[in-house]
């Protein structure tokens, strides 16, 4: 028996080491939560504060109704800022915002435009004598077009002359109805052609006055101005577009 006593406290200081290594373990073996992690974990559902319309502070753990209208701020229980809700709109003011939104749309999509045309515009004309050369032919069609009524009203009126001869004989008496349809007709075509000079001179003008304000713009483009600062001018009409005649 004497043999046998030394061995004891060895063994149970064995077992209890064993024991303790085995409980090191274990904890090496648990998942690490960061400081973050473990504030959301212990966060909780959030506290919903805002102030409504009477300057009252309202404090809830859901959704205020009352300050659906104005800014509410969640907040976790230690009272850090977790979000903050923007106010709902109203039908009204959600049609408001809808109708600046497509407003800036149209802008953008204008400048868009504007931008294209100038660089179109630059591109058609290069320089002065290109820009003048396009509007020399434009004008010409149109002086075709006077010159050709012109010469129509000369015709008319010569027409008209033996006509009008022939009436001398019918003084005090009714005129021959092929003599009357005559006379009615070619009043009818001299008419015809003397509103037709009338557009014509409109269409000079028009002309002039497009070209005029699209060389004002290419002096500004050629000089630097970038293709889509300048004021909106519409250039859209084609001068070289037939006219009557």
């Amino acid at each position: 028996m004497s043999g046998l006593l030394p061995s004891a406290p060895r063994t149970h200081a064995s077992a209890l080491h064993r024991a303790v290594g085995a409980l090191l373990g274990a904890l090496t073996l648990l998942p690490a939560s960061t400081p973050a992690q473990a504030a959301n974990e212990g966060a909780g559902p959030g506290i919903y504060t805002c102030v409504d319309a009477q300057g009252k502070r309202i404090t809830s753990d859901r959704p205020i109704a009352a300050c659906l209208a104005r800014e509410q701020q969640v907040r976790n229980r230690d009272g850090s800022l977790r979000q903050v809700i923007p106010p709902s709109l109203t039908p009204e003011e959600r049609a408001e915002r809808e109708a600046i939104e497509r407003r800036a749309a149209l802008q953008r999509a204008a400048q868009t435009d504007a931008v294209r045309r100038d660089r179109n515009l630059m591109s058609r004309f290069p320089n002065e004598s290109a820009h003048l050369k396009a509007r020399n032919a434009a004008l010409d069609t149109v002086q075709v077009a006077i010159r050709t009524t012109e010469q129509r009203l000369k015709d008319l009126a010569a027409e008209r002359k033996p006509l009008v001869d022939e009436t001398e004989f019918y003084k005090g008496r009714p005129l021959p109805l092929k003599l009357k349809q005559q006379l009615d007709a070619n009043d009818a075509a001299m008419q015809a052609q003397r509103e037709a000079t009338k557009t014509q001179a409109a269409e000079l003008a028009r002309i002039h006055a497009l070209y005029d304000g699209e060389l004002e713009r290419l002096r500004a483009l050629w000089a630097g101005s970038s293709p889509g600062s300048l004021p909106v001018v519409n250039t859209s009409s084609d001068p070289s577009r037939g006219v009557r005649r």
